[in-house]
């Protein structure tokens, strides 16, 4: 069995990582931007909000987030458009992409407890149901939950009796990582298919996402396994031949390369690609934590400016972590 098949089983299968709602954060195996402040999805709204202002995109667009965990970003997103103009609440469609029911009913109970029924959100269990005339797509660390292949040394890893062994590399794997002059790591499988798949859902759309991750490979693994806040090698046997990891996830450091020419062979032109500190600050994060601080004590201001501290710190996330933004 290829690795990225033995992957897909690990994460997506019956037993799955991801087939029921995972806990981030304190309680869970790990965090992300979304689950360390709200003003994450704050900042992204008020630059799409900005993008509506100056008429680059409309009113009445589509606003869909791909693998959206219990549903906390897409609902910051709205709270801050709901700030910045109510009617957009009204205006604007909301909707999610999850394949997995049980996520999908953890995302429905959470949706209801912010807004009740004041707002809607519909739900998309593949791209291939959505056909709109707009929409802005935005994720958060969805890259670096595809499957994929390792290579080293012009061989690639497969799973044999329970234990990963090297095998010549494949011809069309080989040929693929050429313009990436990758010898050795991770290569995702799925990004082409991925972004045919949403430039296929719209007229026109722009696709923003964050990932931890470089342009350039690094050649060398990075592939490992969350668990409780632990990081865990994968290449230690006791962990590939025990189920009990199977519960944890696992993940690899993106190539955003692979990602631009995936997108960019179906069309999208590439608008940014920068750290996730720049990005947010650009999207007004900062003006939007002045504002917060004349609204609510010194107490509650201080711990919020700690959380956002977290995102946009070159040391914890804010050069790890990158935005990239693409338009069709």
């Amino acid at each position: 069995m290829k690795f990225s098949s033995y992957m897909n089983e690990w994460l997506y299968g019956e037993d799955g990582y991801y087939k029921n709602f995972k806990d981030i954060g304190k309680g869970g195996d790990f965090y992300t931007a979304v689950s360390t402040s709200s003003f994450f999805g704050a900042s992204i709204a008020n630059h799409l909000y900005k993008m509506i202002q100056e008429k680059q995109i409309p009113r009445d667009g589509y606003l869909i987030e791909i693998g959206a965990h219990k549903g906390y970003l897409i609902c910051d997103m709205i709270q801050w458009l709901y700030t910045c103009d109510a009617s957009l609440i009204s205006s604007m469609k909301f909707a999610i992409v999850e394949r997995q029911p049980k996520v999908q009913e953890a995302q429905r109970e959470y949706i209801y407890s912010r807004f009740g029924d004041d707002v809607k959100v519909e739900f998309f269990s593949s791209l291939s149901e959505i056909q709109v005339d707009y929409a802005f797509y935005i994720s958060n660390e969805i890259f670096d939950a595809f499957a994929c292949e390792l290579i080293k040394d012009n061989q690639q890893a497969y799973i044999e009796d329970n234990k990963l062994v090297w095998r010549e590399i494949d011809k069309e794997l080989a040929n693929k990582v050429i313009p990436y002059r990758q010898v050795k790591g991770e290569v995702a499988v799925g990004y082409e298919d991925f972004a045919k798949d949403i430039s296929n859902t719209a007229k026109r759309c722009d696709f923003v996402s964050f990932d931890y991750g470089e342009e350039y490979v690094r050649n060398d693994f990075s592939i490992r396994i969350y668990k409780s806040h632990e990081t865990l090698p994968l290449f230690d046997e006791e962990l590939i031949l025990s189920d009990e990891f199977k519960k944890s996830d696992i993940t690899f450091d993106v190539n955003f390369g692979h990602i631009i020419k995936a997108f960019e062979d179906e069309g999208f032109k590439k608008i940014d690609y920068e750290t996730q500190a720049r990005a947010l600050i650009r999207f007004g994060l900062i003006d939007i934590l002045e504002a917060f601080a004349k609204q609510t004590t010194q107490a509650i201001y201080v711990r919020e400016a700690d959380k956002v501290k977290t995102l946009i710190a070159p040391t914890i996330m804010g050069d790890r972590f990158k935005l990239v933004h693409f338009r069709v």
